[in-house]
């Protein structure tokens, strides 16, 4: 999608104001946090550009990538939490693996939520 960015899109899309929210790491976390929240935060709007072409499958796999450099970075602030992160984007990945679109989903919101992002989904949504 020409000239995606959280500045053009709909403001009640719950996926998109968690890449807008992602900034609020960088603030609890600091500096160090900033390129990696960076890198998220484009490979999540690489996914919602895919989920706008109508490539939910590809969408959900850049979500796993993303969700794994969270992960990194939980683990390097902190042991255990990066042990939840993993073991939620795991998940993510097999569910992906098995086609298992429903636990996929539900491991994109307990991510969602450790993120930071308490909105509600929209009903019928596609996260």
């Amino acid at each position: 999608m020409k000239g995606l960015g959280v500045d053009t899109l709909s403001q009640g899309d719950p996926f998109l104001q968690l890449v807008e929210r992602l900034g609020e790491l960088e603030v609890v976390i600091g500096q160090q946090a900033r390129p990696v929240v960076a890198e998220v935060r484009s490979r999540l709007l690489e996914a919602a550009s895919a989920r706008e072409r109508g490539d939910v499958p590809g969408a959900l796999a850049i979500i796993g990538q993303a969700m794994e450099r969270l992960a990194g970075l939980a683990s390097h602030l902190d042991a255990a939490e990066g042990a939840i992160m993993h073991t939620i984007a795991a998940s993510f990945a097999q569910a992906l693996s098995a086609g298992d679109k429903g636990t996929a989903k539900q491991a994109v919101d307990v991510m969602r939520s450790k993120a930071g992002d308490d909105s509600k989904k929209e009903p019928g949504s596609d996260w």
